[in-house]
C-alpha cells in the first residue's frame, strides 16, 4: 500500500501575525484622535482669560515667540504693530488660523498649521487682553449656526460679499492682497474676524454689526458650507468668469471637436 506524503493542514484558528499589529494601531489612533479631540474643548472650557496664572503663561509665550516683531512690551517695532488694544478675539483669531507667527513677510499673513495649542492660544490671547480693554473671545450663543439664515444672506451681501464673493468663496483686492474663502472656517474666527478687522477687512462693532446679527451671518455661511449645488457644478462659486471660462474652454472646445470630427468623417 502507498501511502500519501502529504500532510493535512490542521486549522488552528490563530490569527494573522499582523493582525495584532493592526488592531494596535488602530487602538492608538483612535485614542489619539478622542484625545487630541478632548483636550482641545476641555482647553476651551477650562482656561479662565482673568486668572493670573493664565496671563504670566501667556506673557512667557509672547516673550518668546512674538516680542521680537511685536516688542517686549507688545508697543509694536518696525517689524510689526502694537498690540495694546487689540483684544482677545483679534490674538486668538490670528494665532488660532495659523497666520501668526508669520511664516514671511508679504501683503497678509498666510493661513497655514497652527504653532500652538487651542490652551496656549488662549493664554496669548489672556495676556493681550491684559494690556489694555478690546474686542473680547465670543460667546458660544453665538457660534451655534441656528440664527436667522434669511438675514444672515442679507447682511453679508450688502457688507461682506464685494469682496469676499456672495457664495464666500473669496477673491482678489489690490496690490497682491485677497480676501479669503469662508469655507471650513471655524464660527468663532468668522466672528472674531468681523469684531477685529484683521489685514485689509473693516471693523464691524456692534454699532455696524451687532452680535445676533453676526450670529446671523455665520448661520447663512454655515448654510452655504453644507447646502448642495442644485444647479450642478459649482465651478468655485466664483461667478460668471469661471463659467464664461468653461464655455469657452470646454463648450467650444466641445463644438470645435464635433466639426473636426464630422468633416473628417464625410472626407
Amino acid at each position: 500500500m502507498i501511502r500519501s506524503t502529504k500532510k493535512k493542514t490542521k486549522k488552528t484558528g490563530r490569527r494573522h501575525p499582523m493582525a495584532t499589529v493592526a488592531l494596535v494601531a488602530i487602538g492608538l489612533i483612535v485614542t489619539g484622535a478622542a484625545y487630541a479631540g478632548f483636550s482641545n474643548s476641555s482647553a476651551i472650557a477650562e482656561v479662565d482669560l482673568q486668572a493670573q496664572s493664565t496671563i504670566d503663561e501667556g506673557q512667557k509665550l509672547f516673550a518668546s515667540n512674538c516680542a521680537t516683531c511685536h516688542g517686549i512690551q507688545a508697543d509694536g517695532t518696525d517689524e510689526g504693530p502694537s498690540l495694546i488694544g487689540v483684544g482677545a478675539a483679534s490674538t486668538h483669531f490670528q494665532v488660532g488660523t495659523g497666520r501668526m507667527p508669520l511664516a514671511f513677510q508679504g501683503p497678509q499673513g498666510m493661513v497655514k498649521p497652527k504653532q500652538f495649542t487651542e490652551e496656549q492660544t488662549l493664554q496669548l490671547a489672556a495676556y493681550v487682553a491684559s494690556l489694555a480693554p478690546g474686542p473680547g473671545i465670543p460667546e458660544a450663543q453665538y457660534l451655534d449656526g441656528d440664527g436667522d439664515v434669511a438675514n444672515g444672506g442679507e447682511l453679508f451681501r450688502v457688507n461682506c460679499a464685494m469682496c469676499h464673493n456672495v457664495a464666500g468663496a473669496g477673491g482678489a483686492l489690490t496690490e497682491g492682497k485677497w480676501a479669503p474663502k469662508l469655507s471650513g472656517v471655524a464660527s468663532v474666527h468668522i466672528y472674531e474676524a468681523m469684531a477685529t478687522g484683521p489685514q485689509n477687512m473693516p471693523v464691524f462693532n456692534n454699532a455696524n454689526i451687532s452680535s445676533d446679527e453676526k450670529r446671523d451671518i455665520i448661520s447663512y455661511l454655515k448654510y452655504l458650507e453644507n447646502s448642495t449645488s442644485v444647479g450642478g457644478f459649482k465651478l468655485g462659486s466664483l461667478g460668471p468668469v469661471a463659467e464664461g471660462l468653461f464655455i469657452w474652454i470646454i463648450g467650444l472646445g466641445a463644438v470645435v471637436a464635433l466639426t473636426v470630427w464630422v468633416t473628417a468623417k464625410s472626407n
